[in-house]
């Protein structure tokens, strides 16, 4: 028995072997290029740049779906996904080294050529960042070469089944398993330490950690005394920044070095100029509460916050830019290439539209747009909100197209009026009694006036609302149920805006500008 297991082993690992040798070369592929990337840019990564490169191609019902099911871990797993598909490809292209070497050294070198297809077209990518990937391309070739003719030697002189001979414990087959271990291992550390490297030589991060914002020269109102309701449950006011959402296109966070950066103004102006990230700090700051919206928020959903931002008028730029007639969008674009189109009078009225550097008393954390990004109250994200912001052009919506509209997302995105339940959470259980409601409505620009709630099938009954901030917050509302009975009810929440108009009540998804709809949850009293 003990002979037709080891044998049995045999056969299993003269056919595993081929695709683990395939998944082993590619680990070390990657993990020689992401080594190297350290002492490139950001693009240079493979990994990073493959991702970017799918986000950019992927369509848009796919994009709303992985945002609606997967929130802000959207990336997290797309680069699951994609070390899944390596996988798979790394196994097919060692089972096919194992029958004939040079057309498994083809797919790897066909997979190369993809990477460095999307490391080279993304922006700001020179011929430097292919560096990493062709040298982590020599490496993995090297590694397949290497395990595929070890394995051939080690499986070379498979027993016969018949008489069950142990050859599973061969010197070539020993050489082989040690080979792969030491390589696969060996990989995992230049992985590692690539990956802590880069940190290590993260000259944004440094910059950030050490950085003292100037003082803003108008300070943001104190909030109102009542802007929190009492519910317990109800998210905070103001949005801790590690709680904040984000959607962004960047797979990995841009490291822009604030000594270099630059922000461009041009197009149709009659003064095009560039601002340092020191002159910005030495303007005259301005700091205000906004809530920011994103499209992609289902209705009831979480892609909303609202921070304290630090920042400089945009309305100055474009005084300073000076734009011509006929102007009516600036085009405003990411280092790694996203771009928005907003709508020029959203820059140039009173809403207080910024390109912040500070969020919540301290410097833009780094996925939040570090070291500036724009803030734009009424309008959500993906036609204003532009993080890590180094161009604006100012233009015509006929003559450009942000990245979200040119895949068919509408042009300007006016945030729309919306309101949610909190608490109670959908399906919670309640005790009977008095049963505490409440949750928070906005509508940037316009403000919030009334609030309502209904009951099962009752009547839509006022909801007292939290203190008004401003007309570019949120605001919070509760409402107290003091006989509640056991079993199972909903509530619905609709809220009108300053000017009196109530939300929209059909269902509608977020593409092309935005989500409708009164959001309803159901719970459990008992």
């Amino acid at each position: 028995m003990g002979k037709r297991n080891r044998s049995t082993t045999g056969r299993r690992g003269r056919a595993i072997a081929p695709a683990l040798t395939g998944i082993i070369a590619a680990g070390a592929l990657f993990a020689v290029a992401e080594l190297l990337s350290a002492f490139f840019g950001t693009v240079s990564s493979p990994l990073t740049s493959m991702g970017s490169t799918f986000i950019d191609f992927t369509p848009s019902w796919m994009k709303n779906f992985a945002i609606s099911t997967f929130g802000t871990n959207d990336k997290t797993v797309l680069l699951l996904s994609m070390a899944i598909a390596t996988v798979i490809l790394a196994a097919i292209a060692g089972l096919a080294a194992a029958r004939k070497l040079i057309v498994g050294a083809s797919m790897v070198v066909v997979f190369a050529a993809v990477m460095i297809a999307t490391i080279i077209t993304r922006s700001g990518a020179t011929v430097l960042d292919l560096v990493p990937v062709v040298i982590g391309t020599v490496a993995g070739l090297f590694v397949l070469r290497y395990l595929t003719l070890a394995a051939q030697r080690a499986w070379a002189n498979q027993p016969d089944p018949k008489n069950h001979e142990d050859t599973v414990q061969s010197p070539n087959r020993r050489s082989f398993i040690l080979g792969a271990a030491l390589i696969a291992g060996g990989s995992l550390v230049v992985g590692i330490g690539g990956n802590l490297l880069s940190t290590a030589r993260n000259t944004a991060r440094q910059f950030r950690d050490a950085l003292k914002l100037p003082a803003a020269k108008t300070k943001a109102a104190p909030l109102p005394d009542g802007v929190a309701v009492s519910v317990d449950g109800v998210v905070p006011f103001v949005t801790p920044n590690a709680d904040f959402y984000r959607i962004d296109t960047a797979l990995a966070v841009p490291q822009l070095d604030p000594n270099s950066w630059e922000l461009r103004v041009h197009g149709m102006v009659e003064n095009e100029f560039t601002m340092s990230f020191s002159e910005l700090l030495a303007s005259d700051l301005v700091e205000s509460h906004v809530t920011l919206t994103c499209v992609s928020n289902v209705v009831g959903g979480n892609l909303v916050g609202n921070a304290k931002w630090l920042g400089y008028p945009l309305r100055e730029i474009m005084a300073r830019a000076k734009p011509k007639g006929g102007a009516d969008m600036v085009l405003s674009t990411s280092s790694d290439g996203f771009s928005a189109s907003t709508p020029l009078p959203a820059l140039q009225d009173d809403r207080g539209a910024i390109l912040a550097v500070g969020m919540n008393d301290e410097p833009l954390p780094l996925e939040h747009g570090f070291p500036v990004r724009m803030v734009v109250p009424g309008l959500y994200g993906f036609v204003s909100a532009t993080k890590w912001v180094v161009d604006l052009e100012v233009t015509t919506f006929a003559e450009k197209a942000g990245y979200w509209t040119s895949r068919g997302w509408s042009s300007h995105g006016p945030i729309k009026t919306s309101s949610r339940v909190e608490v109670p959470k959908a399906l919670a259980r309640v005790p009977a009694g008095r049963v505490a409601v409440g949750g928070t409505a906005w509508a940037q620009t316009r403000g919030i006036s009334k609030v309502e709630v209904k009951l099962d099938n009752g009547q839509w009954q006022a909801a007292e609302l939290g203190a008004e901030a401003s007309l570019i917050t949120w605001r919070q509302w509760q409402f107290i149920w003091n006989d509640a009975k056991p079993g199972i009810h909903k509530v619905q929440v609709r809220a009108y805006d300053g000017a009196g108009t109530l939300q929209v009540e059909d269902q509608a998804p977020p593409e092309p500008d935005g989500s409708t709809g009164w959001h309803t949850i159901t719970f459990n009293v008992v």
